[in-house]
This record gives structure tokens, sequence and C-alpha cells, in this order.
């Protein structure tokens, strides 16, 4: 214990010594969620909308009136010539143009049925999908709505009318910064856990002081702690400077135990660091380790469940998130901040995060001793 204390004692002059090192600690990750949920938004507004009314009926105005009143689509044109519709999509004017048939009030009201084209500028995929179930959905609400007022005319025979109310549980209002505030914490976390680690001991390969250390009776597990414990502790404190800037900046205050977040952060970590370690010891320099954080980094992100539903993803893909650390981190959060799971209801994830660190970390020891 004596000889890890002093190598903690190192580790920690070593790191408050950089300035550098102090600014990407604690005010990258600060910077980063102050900033990112507010770009990381699930919701497409401000569509740009060219209508083509060959109608100019008061049904017809009505339906356009829904349409940009829903606060999602803006008129960028209103005509009755579809060429000059298309050239607005051509010139990245528009992303939708609605068309209504010069007949569309006359068959509505004669045929109870009228037909309505719309093109998608589907340059922007998400945004193309989006615009065109936003736009679907309202037309289906107002055409209920037309329905409605001819049954209560009566035009029809009244008939069977279904209403569905619906609850949201866990995040009642739909707010993304609920769902996202969560998992980009976790990406900060593991982004300053693996990077600094990954760069820690190729630093010291670097400037030449582990072979001073390698000729030293210095055990290597003892070394790996030296490295890990620092960071470990580092890394706890992001999390909670955190989750204090998720409940002052956002209002985000987790439903379930906080120790049950630190206890999974406490396991994660020594995953995380453990990676970082591992990587560290197959490069011989910083660049390399750089490169190959980011590289590692990036697969974590995107499969992580993150931006894009897992279930959603390709078997190929759904198999490389059952290795990937960071998915579990995001699943625990959100299950614990807007759900109140505790301990019981994250066990699978915990053992196997845990499965995780013994790898990492054991792999991280043995890989040094076959190297020094």
């Amino acid at each position: 214990m004596r000889t890890l204390r002093f190598l903690l004692q190192k580790e920690f002059r070593q790191i408050f010594r950089d300035p550098s090192i102090i600014r990407i600690i604690f005010m990258m990750p600060s910077i980063q969620l102050l900033i990112l949920p507010w770009a990381a938004d699930y919701e497409v507004k401000n569509i740009q909308l060219s209508v083509v009314d060959h109608d100019h009926s008061q049904y017809s105005r009505q339906l356009v009136n829904k349409v940009t009143s829903s606060g999602y689509f803006k008129l960028q044109d209103y005509s009755g010539s579809y060429l000059n519709a298309m050239q607005h999509i051509e010139h990245d004017e528009a992303d939708l143009v609605l068309e209504i048939p010069a007949d569309f009030e006359k068959k509505l009201i004669r045929e109870n049925e009228a037909t309505l084209f719309m093109a998608i500028n589907a340059i922007n995929g998400v945004k193309a999908n989006l615009g065109g179930a936003y736009l679907r959905s309202i037309i289906q609400d107002y055409n209920r709505e037309v329905r409605l007022k001819w049954v209560q005319l009566p035009r029809f025979n009244p008939e069977l009318q279904i209403e569905v109310t619906s609850s949201n549980w866990f995040n009642t209002s739909m707010n993304y910064k609920y769902f996202m505030v969560p998992g980009i914490l976790v990406v900060l976390v593991t982004m300053v856990g693996a990077f600094l680690a990954s760069l820690n001991i190729v630093r010291e390969k670097e400037i030449g002081t582990i072979e001073q250390i390698n000729v030293t009776p210095v055990k290597k597990y003892h070394f790996i702690l030296g490295k890990l414990i620092p960071f470990w502790i580092l890394g706890l404190l992001i999390l909670t400077i955190g989750l204090t800037l998720a409940r002052v900046a956002y209002g985000i205050v987790p439903t379930g135990s906080l120790l049950v977040i630190y206890t999974f952060a406490a396991v994660y970590l020594l995953a995380v660091l453990g990676l970082g370690l591992l990587l560290s010891t197959y490069t011989s320099n910083q660049q390399q380790a750089m490169l190959l954080s980011f590289f590692m980094m990036m697969v974590f992100i995107l499969l992580s469940g993150l931006y894009t539903s897992i279930d959603s993803m390709p078997a190929w893909a759904k198999a490389i998130t059952r290795v990937n650390p960071v998915t579990y981190f995001i699943d625990v959060m959100r299950m614990v901040v807007l759900k109140g799971s505790g301990l019981k209801d994250i066990s699978t994830h915990l053992f196997t995060v845990l499965g995780f660190a013994v790898v990492l970390n054991t792999w991280a020891v043995i890989h040094y001793k076959k190297r020094s």
C-alpha cells in the first residue's frame, strides 16, 4: 500500500501540473453538456413548405391554415403552379410540396374522398421522413375534423367515433432533454476517462520515465492501479459536475437513487479506464493513442443507442452493441433518472460491465508484463 500511495501522489501531481489536462477534465464536459442538448433535438421544425393550390376553396384554405399553424411548417410559397414549386425544391428553398387538386372540395363533398399529392425533398433523409410523417398526420387529423363536422350537421348517419387518449410515462412532457442529457453525460465521462487513460502510459514512454519505473521494484499491478485510480476518481467527479449541471440548467432530478448511479458508474469507469490503459500498452506514442481512442469512441457512440434506436439496427450492429459498455451505461442512466430503477433492475447491466472491467484490466496487466 505504501508503494501505491507514492504512485498515486506522483500521478495526481503530474495531472494537476498540466493546465491543459485540467481544462480537458473540467471545462470541456461542462461546456459540452450546456451546448449539446440544445442541438441534439429529435424534433424537426421550420420545415419549408410550398403549397400548390389549384382549388382555392374554403376547404383547401382551411387545410393550409391547419398545416401552417401546427408549428412545424413555414409556408415558403403559395401558388397555383407545380413547376414553380419544384423550382423551390431544386434550389433548396422548400422541403415539401403539397399539391391540392382543382376538384378537392367538390370530390370531398360529393364523393366523400379526395386525393392530395405530396412531393418531398429527400436529400436530408431524416427531415424528409419526419416532415412527411408530420404532414400526413395533420392531414389525417383534418380529415377527422371534417367528417366529425358532417356527422353533427348531420350529413351522414351517425357513425361510431373512437377517441384515443394517451399518457406518457416517465417523461410526461416528452421533453427530449430528459432523454438526451443522461446519455450525453455518459459519453462525456467515457471520452474523458478513455482518452486520458490511453495517453497516460504512452506519455511515460515518450518522456522516458517508463524505463526508470521498470527497473524499480514496483509491481506491475501497482503500476496499473496507480494509473487507473486517479482517473477513476476524476471520472466520478466529472459525473458529479454533470449531474449538478443537469439539475441547475435543465431541471433534471433523478427519479431513482444517486447511489445506484454512482455504484454503476464506479464499475463502468473501471471498464472504460481498463480499455484506455489497454490501448496505451499497444501504442508507442500519443498520436497513435489519440487516433485509436478516437476510432473506438466513434464506434461506441454511434452504436450506443444515444442518437438512434438499437431495435432499428441490423443484426450485426445489434451484436456490436452487446459488447459496447457505453450502451449499458446510457440505458442505466435513463432507467434510473427517468424511471427510478434500482440495483435489482440494473443487475444484468452491472454484472455485464463488471465482466468487461475484469477482462480489460486483466488484459492490460498481462500485456504490459509481456512488453516490459
